[in-house]
């Protein structure tokens, strides 16, 4: 797809995805934050702050927020006798370990507008099988009786390592209207794709992917209409030479991310061996070494995507360290931070703190190997919620009996929570501060904004190019806004609407105080429907994109 202009505006050079020789430890800010568009559509999603992609100039402070665990995780744990199966013998002891799982490694967790239903897919057991589970509210889960291993909720028998699901309601096949890739491990090593009309009974083995590592996954990027595949791997690096051979990890080659699209999952061309998808995703240097730790410069373990709004969302599991000590039998320390890209192949990790971090107390559900799952996060009214899986290893069932409980089992599912968009938000004081634009285009004709300023005020005035302010669209004539909403529609004395400046190049600019602005967009709509990406769905959305606005 040569020369694609995206969206957004970017528009990406014939030689894409980019091809590099080695990656590096050094960061790197991407292509599209240091040359953004001259002016830059907004017609698709909520335009958030995560970056500086939208601004020009501002007085005001971002800050940057994580997630808070929903009181009510874990809130699916092992509890049928499958979720107890399968044994691994890990090469270094040769000593059979076992537990209880009932988590998405990976996998995937969806809202299905056609049923009105929470679905979920998981891992039970060691390797074991895939399972499936449903809520009515997202928190309390039902294990369904099937018919495909009867009197479980088997849907998969087969042995997995990681796997994902992707409920795919743009799909013109109802037969492929939702997505399996599964990394199997035995009787033949390789990642697998079937197809499902209702997610539940699955299709034989449709093909392969090329030679790849079992750590892999798979998402759908509708900005430019192409899967992308998301492959664990071993590559190079540069800049291990200049730090401390304490923290050089393993040197040279690196646990990375390689990268593959395909418009088609059938049809597409695939690669054949390990090394020929594109280098894509390393840690670097402002990824925070834990303390004490034995591994050194952390690593990425996993990367599963989605879009949300007008960004693709990166769900990045770090790996900080193996284990602190033999003594304690903790899990691997994974812990799960956002990234963001707006051309679907660079990645901003602004934020090098967990969103879903593990906990410090041993016994706890979470007390190591926090994973994202599939699909990433659902939007549930004004909040996001992040299902991640997390281990409690030898924390809760002891290391006793034959064979014994796994440092890297006994693994439930979580949630965290956040405010819709709450990503990043631009700040305003006491004393106030502005925020300006880069020129912007849009055809919609309401503007909306996700703010908490009830204990302030924020107005917004638009002006042409040039810097002189248009009429009626002044602060003078904004109506003030003093609520906490995460959808508010601005409006202005003097005019209904912003028809009268839809299609021309103009810059927004907003006033704030004492308060915080998490995003804004132009609505076609006056129920202020985004025509954005939700991620992995919610109640009242009726497919992949924010059509109804209040109305949900």
């Amino acid at each position: 797809m040569p020369n694609q202009t995206l969206p957004n505006g970017i528009v990406l050079p014939d030689a894409w995805p980019p091809r590099y020789e080695r990656l590096s430890l050094e960061p790197s800010m991407p292509p599209y934050l240091q040359s953004p568009p001259e002016v830059i559509p907004i017609d698709v999603g909520r335009q958030l702050f995560v970056d500086d992609f939208l601004i020009d100039e501002t007085t005001l402070q971002r800050t940057y927020h994580t997630a808070e665990y929903h009181p009510a995780s874990p809130v699916l744990e092992p509890d049928r006798p499958w979720e107890d199966e399968g044994v691994f013998v890990p090469v270094s002891s040769g000593i059979p370990m076992k537990g209880p799982f009932a988590i998405p490694f990976s996998d995937g967790v969806w809202y299905d507008p056609a049923d009105k239903l929470f679905k979920m897919w998981y891992m039970a057991g060691r390797l074991y099988a895939t399972c499936y589970a449903t809520s009515t509210d997202g928190i309390h889960w039902e294990k369904p009786e099937l018919d495909v291993v009867p009197g479980t909720n088997i849907v998969h028998p087969g042995n997995r390592d990681t796997s994902i699901v992707w409920l795919d309601l743009n799909a013109t096949d109802p037969q492929r209207r939702f997505v399996l890739y599964r990394f199997e491990k035995k009787p033949r090593r390789g990642f697998a794709l079937h197809f499902s009309a209702d997610g539940i009974h699955w299709s034989d083995e449709i093909t392969r992917a090329g030679d790849c590592l079992d750590r892999g996954t798979i998402f759908y990027n509708p900005f430019r209409g192409v899967w992308v595949f998301s492959l664990k791997a071993i590559g190079p690096v540069s800049g291990y030479e200049d730090i401390p051979k304490s923290v050089q990890g393993h040197g040279d080659a690196e646990r990375i991310v390689r990268y593959w699209e395909q418009e088609d999952l059938t049809e597409s061309p695939m690669w054949v061996k390990a090394d020929e998808p594109y280098l894509w995703v390393h840690t670097d240097l402002r990824d925070p070494i834990h303390p004490g730790t034995d591994c050194g410069q952390p690593k990425i373990y996993d990367l599963d995507a989605v879009a949300y709004e007008s960004v693709m969302l990166g769900a990045f599991a770090i790996l900080e360290t193996y284990y602190p000590g033999v003594h304690d039998d903790r899990p691997k320390r994974n812990q799960v931070q956002l990234g963001f890209s707006r051309d679907g192949f660079h990645w901003d990790r602004p934020l090098r703190t967990p969103i879903a971090p593990v906990s410090e107390t041993r016994g706890d559900w979470n007390w190591g190997n926090v994973q994202p799952a599939g699909g990433i996060c659902l939007v549930r009214d004004d909040e996001l919620h992040f299902y991640v899986s997390g281990r409690a290893g030898c924390g809760r069932l002891g290391d006793g009996g034959e064979p014994r409980a796994s440092r890297d089992c006994d693994a439930s599912t979580g949630i965290a929570v956040m405010r819709r968009d709450g990503f990043a938000s631009m700040d305003g004081g006491a004393g106030g501060g502005t925020l300006t634009t880069r020129p912007v285009r849009f055809e919609g004709r309401h503007l909306f904004v996700n703010a908490d300023c009830a204990g302030g005020e924020l107005r917004a005035e638009v002006l042409d190019t040039g810097g002189t302010v248009i009429e009626p669209f002044t602060f003078a004539n904004c109506e003030r806004v003093g609520v906490d909403s995460t959808r508010h529609h601005v409006t202005w004395s003097g005019s209904d609407d912003l028809s009268a400046i839809a299609g021309k190049a103009v810059r927004l600019r907003f006033s704030l105080s004492d308060g915080r602005l998490y995003a804004f967009w132009v609505s076609p709509e006056t129920s202020g429907a985004s025509h954005g990406y939700v991620a992995a769905g919610g109640p009242g959305f009726t497919g992949h994109t924010d059509t109804v606005g209040g109305a949900s």
